[in-house]
């Protein structure tokens, strides 16, 4: 049999979880899992624990929790040469990296799709020594997700996030950059620069809305300086997926970018503080095997007949 470790967070999802984990260790093990489990304590620990998950050669990481978790876990992981899969059950505010990926946002779905579904080698994005699975981003506007308090977004979910961008919205100025994408180079007054990965981010799922998650690119959107009615009518067009069309938006493909200011930037990954600037992105084409439904597989992984 091969060996799975589930990895939760005892606080997601109102400790639903902790309510079913005895069901899901026994679905688990009529998958053909022997498993064992770790509780979180404190920020940084589910990091520790997929690194040791690695040392002891588990095939299958279970990530449930939000998409802080699955944060922490991949970055416990990636930087080993051999790495488990990595499964996961959605139990935070958002979802955004499982939403991506179609995984169901029920726990016993999501244990059969892990359980029944496919592996797919997908890319994750590594900024100087963190890696990050969603996307990387710096500006005030990005400052939303980790300032917005975790007991707001405990009661109203992902509205939490904008009832913060609407608060912050007087507050957000633009900040002078450099962006080195590839052979390219964009300096100006940015409100904001993002590097995604995946089509869901904060809440929209439409915001990078050609993002394939294995062909070794970041989708780089820029906002450039603009007025707060302009800001205001480009996050209404990314609802719909529509705010590339904006004169303001600039989108490229890259998978190598350097970004650095003479002010002080704040950076976030994956919804959490990063740190500030400078910083150097590489993309690490497919490093990450995740399990996903089969439906997604077909239809979002690019296969070598596709022209990788």
């Amino acid at each position: 049999m091969k060996t799975a470790r589930i990895i939760y967070n005892p606080t997601s999802g109102r400790e639903a979880f902790k309510e079913s984990l005895a069901e899901v260790l026994e679905r688990l093990e009529v998958g053909g899992y022997i498993t064992s489990t770790h509780a979180t304590t404190c920020a940084g620990d589910a990091t520790h624990a997929a690194a040791k998950a690695c040392d002891l050669g588990f095939d299958l990481i279970v990530a449930a929790g939000g998409d802080g978790t699955v944060n922490e876990v991949v970055n416990g992981m990636a930087a080993y040469d051999e790495r488990p899969a990595l499964g996961i059950i959605p139990m935070g505010t958002v979802n955004d990296f499982a939403k991506a990926l179609h995984i169901p946002p029920t726990i016993d779905e999501a244990v059969e799709m892990i359980v029944s579904g496919r592996s797919a080698r997908i890319d994750i994005g590594r900024m100087n020594s963190k890696y990050f699975i969603n996307i990387a981003g710096g500006g005030k506007i990005t400052e939303v997700s980790y300032e917005a308090p975790s007991k707001l977004k405990s009661i109203i979910g992902p509205l939490a996030y904008y009832v913060k961008g609407i608060e912050m919205l007087p507050k957000i100025r633009s900040t002078n950059v450099k962006i080195e994408y590839d052979d390219n180079v964009f300096e100006g007054k940015v409100m904001l620069f993002m590097l995604g990965l995946t089509n869901s981010i904060g809440g929209f799922e439409k915001l990078v809305p050609d993002a394939r998650l294995n062909d070794g690119k970041f989708t780089l959107i820029i906002v450039e300086e603009a007025s707060l009615a302009e800001i205001g009518h480009i996050m209404t067009l990314a609802t719909r997926g529509e705010h590339l069309k904006h004169p303001k938006v600039h989108f490229f493909k890259a998978e190598e970018v350097d970004i650095s200011s003479f002010e002080e930037v704040h950076l976030n990954l994956d919804g959490e503080f990063g740190g500030v600037l400078p910083a150097h992105f590489i993309n690490l084409k497919e490093h990450l095997e995740v399990r996903v439904p089969t439906s997604f597989y077909e239809e979002y992984i690019l296969t070598d007949e596709e022209g990788q």
